[in-house]
Order: structure tokens, then sequence, then C-alpha cells
């Protein structure tokens, strides 16, 4: 077991490091030994109260903040990056201490995360309006103005990226934030907060409170002098989210939220380059991705060669410790185990055909066999419900027309990919399914620049590219008198 130094517990408000006023912790868990890694300070009410105090000052008219060039903003997150860039392999590792991941997956997601810094920087000065023609005798243009305080909330499956993708966007539109990272993976976000404050970032600007969602999370979607929640986690947690962001005042709110996405596979594709994509769409990070391509659709034709390929990729996937050279480490926390453990038994009941692992690995931490199920239907509870574990399905098609409406069938409409050498596959299926991402030939590529978000229960706005920074800012019209003009013979 690799040493990791645990450098921040405590809540990082107004740039100051503070106890929880209730002076309570809890304790984050070491998912490859269930051992307590530390205690962190437990936010609650009474500390979202001080955090959000301390960002509306920040967004006060004649603060630094605001009245600072939007090209100094850029600055920042410019000199953020490159601190994040110069301890990405110790952040690297108390991630894989507070979450499983494989090391090098986590030091490849800091990079990206810089990335995604670095394409926002560039985007704050930026910040375009845009003359009208209006009717009348009038000037008119829209001025784009940040929304004001943001309310955070970050999952814990990719807590570096999903912080990013958060706050990349709202300090380039010149918002103010208080960020509330997943009660399992506390400390890279708090980690993070400590640069933030190295980079310079005046106080209030930035506020991280780790905590429980029914309190500090509620109390953050609750609070009148929230202008805007943007939230990443399950749809039902979701839909409370967008309940509370209306009770009090309407905030602005974006959710990215589950998903159940198809990846759909036709006749003419290479059977074993399939296989390999195919399973890098479903297992990724432990299958813990919102957009995992955990139902896949192989045609007729080559159906039995691909359920061998599978298993047989899936029988020699790498598990054990994530600070060695593996490619899967163990789930997050004991009840995201037991949900996928209880899941594989569900298949199994319902007569899937279990082809690859199907059990738990080992006595000491959340590990599970990477599963894969054969001659599952679309009615399964298997097909149907997000697993958030190493666990894909495979299901049969025959024709085009028949797969495009078994895709569509499902609540969510996160993302899908499709595997041919047929352009015109390609495009009638990207045009025919409902899914905010399609990846054709690839999957779950997702860059700085791409947006991302989902249809239907997957959520509401998108995030990263240009649609990300609009979903930070208020469009002003201003429309101006003109003097009368005489009119011209």
């Amino acid at each position: 077991m690799v040493k990791v130094d645990v450098k921040y517990t405590k809540l990082f408000i107004n740039n100051e490091w503070v106890d929880a006023v209730s002076k309570k912790t809890f304790p984050t868990i070491n998912p490859q030994n269930e051992n307590v890694i530390t205690q962190v300070a437990e936010g609650d009410k009474a500390d979202i109260d001080l955090a959000v105090a301390a960002a509306k000052k920040a967004f006060a008219r004649y603060s630094a903040w605001r009245t600072m060039d939007a090209s100094q903003r850029g600055l920042l997150l410019l000199k953020l990056a490159d601190l994040i860039e110069s301890q990405a392999r110790y952040l690297a590792e108390l991630e894989t201490l507070d979450c499983g991941k494989p090391v090098r997956d986590a030091e490849e997601e800091v990079y990206y995360s810089v990335t995604v810094l670095r394409y926002y920087a560039g985007k704050a000065d930026k910040i375009l309006g845009n003359t009208i023609p209006a009717d009348g005798e009038v000037l008119c243009f829209t001025l784009k103005e940040p929304v004001g305080v943001c309310g955070q909330i970050i999952p814990w499956n990719y807590p570096i990226p999903m912080l990013s993708w958060k706050i990349a966007p709202a300090l380039a539109a010149g918002c103010t934030i208080v960020l509330k990272p997943a009660e399992q993976t506390p400390l890279t976000a708090l980690a993070i907060a400590a640069l933030i404050k190295e980079a310079g970032f005046p106080p209030g600007v930035v506020n991280v409170v780790p905590g429980y969602g029914p309190t500090a999370g509620a109390a953050l979607t609750n609070h009148p002098d929230v202008d805007k929640i943007a939230f990443t986690g399950s749809t039902e947690v979701g839909r409370m989210v967008m309940a509370a962001a209306s009770a009090v005042n309407i905030k602005r709110v974006t959710l990215e939220l589950g998903g159940k996405s198809p990846l759909v596979v036709f006749n003419d594709a290479d059977v074993e380059k399939a296989a390999q994509k195919a399973h890098a769409a479903a297992f990724a990070n432990a299958g813990q991705c919102c957009c995992a391509g955990t139902r896949t659709y192989v045609q007729s034709g080559i159906y039995d060669q691909f359920v061998e390929k599978a298993a047989e990729i899936a029988a020699k996937r790498l598990v054990g410790d994530p600070f060695d050279d593996v490619q899967q480490g163990p789930q997050i926390d004991k009840d995201m185990y037991d949900r996928v453990l209880g899941y594989i038994q569900a298949g199994k009941e319902a007569g899937a055909k279990c082809v690859a692992g199907g059990d738990k690995m080992g006595d000491k931490g959340y590990y599970i066999k990477p599963t894969v199920f054969a001659d599952v239907t679309d009615n399964m509870k298997i097909a149907r419900e997000e697993i958030f574990g190493p666990v894909q399905s495979i299901l049969k098609f025959d024709t085009f027309e028949e797969v495009i409406d078994r895709a569509n069938d499902s609540n969510y409409g996160l993302g899908a990919g499709v595997i041919t050498n047929d352009i015109t596959t390609a495009l009638s299926f990207a045009k025919q399914v409902r899914a905010g991402s399609i990846w054709v030939n690839t999957y779950e590529h997702t860059t700085s620049q791409t947006p991302f978000g989902g249809f239907k229960d997957s959520g509401i706005g998108r995030e990263l590219g240009e649609d990300g920074i609009n979903q930070y800012l208020e469009i002003k019209t201003v429309t101006v008198a003109l003097p009368h003009q005489p009119q011209l013979l």
C-alpha cells in the first residue's frame, strides 16, 4: 500500500481552513481494505450559511472579483491549472486512496482536468454579447453577465474531472462557488482548494464544504442566496435537487444524471476490435460511469462470436490493488458493492447466461469480478436499471429499425454508441437515437470542447464546450432610444 499524506481535512470557507460549526467529523473510507483513511470536518446548514455568505460577499458589485478584468480571471485559471499539473502524481495517489480507481487512470484524469481549466481560461475574456437590429429608433444590444452564487455538488466516481467541469466555466464567467464534494471522496477537492488559494483567487470566490447530501447538500440547494445549482449524480437525487431549487427562489439548474446507454454493434464490424471497444465502454472505472455502455446490442450474424470474445476479454481483466498495474480497483463503498452484487444475482435469476465473472473477488475490500451476461432481454432488470458496476449485458438484434426502437426504449438518454463500417448506418443511428452524446466507432470520447449532458431522465443542460459556460451566464438586453432622425427625401 502506497503511503499518501492527507494534508487537508477541514472546511475551506473564505480562503480559510475551519472546523465545522458543530465540530463534527465523518470518516472517509479506503475501499481497498475498508479502513478509515481520516476524519473530515462534517459541514451542515450552519457551515453552508457561512460559505454562501462568503460567496455572496465575493460577488458584491465592487468586490475584487467582480471588478477584476476578464483576462485576469483567465490568468488565475491558468495558474490553477499549472499548480494542479505540478501536483498530478500526488493528487492521483490521493484520489486512488479515497475512491479506489487505478492510480494510472487517476493521473490521466488529473491531466485531463487541467485541459478543462485551460480551455475555460481562454474563454474568460471572450464572453460576447450581440447587437440586434430591433424595430424602432433604438440601439439594442445584449450583455452576458455571471449568474451569481453557484452551489455545485459533485459525485464520487470522477471527483477531480467533475470538479473541473464545475468550477472552470463558473469562474471563467465570473461567478462565485460553494462546492460540496461527495462524502465518499472529499480529499482531492480539499487539496485543490488549497491550490485555488495559492493561485490567488480572492477570498470567498471558491468555498468547499464536505458533508452529507441530506444536510449540507439540502442546505445548499434550498439556500435563498444561491442563484444556481449544478449537480452530478443519480436521477433519484436529481429530482430532489430540482424540487429544492425552486422551494424558496427559482434557481438556475444544471443536472447531469444517470444513464443506461446502448452500444450497438453491427454485422460488418470487426468482432475482435468491437468487443474490445464494448468492453472498455462497459467496464471503465469499474463500471462506475454514468454513460457506461452497459447495454451491448449485437447483430445476430456475429452475436455468438462476440459473446465468446467478450467473455474472454472480461476474464483477462486485471483486478486488484489500484496502486499496482491493474485495470480495475474496488467499488466505491459497501452500499454500491452490495447493490452491484444484487443486480448480478437478479440477472442470474432472470435467466440471463453469466459467461464471465458473476461474483465478488476476495474477502477484503469491495472487489467484484468483471461480469458478462449473454442472452439478455430488454425486460430484465439488468437491462433496464443503472447498475453502476462492472456488469455488461449483451442483447441480440436483427434489424436496424428494431435496434433503434429498443435503444430508445429507456427513461435515460445520456449517451449511445454504434460500431459499424457503413457511414449511412452510423449517421442514421446518430440522427435517430435520443441521447446527448453519440459515439461512432469509439466510446466516451469527451473533451473540454465537446458539450456533454443528457436527454430525458439523464438531465438538464450541458457541461463542457461553449454550452458549458453559457450555463453560468445571464443574458441582459439593453435597448437605448435614439434621437429622432428627420426623414430624408
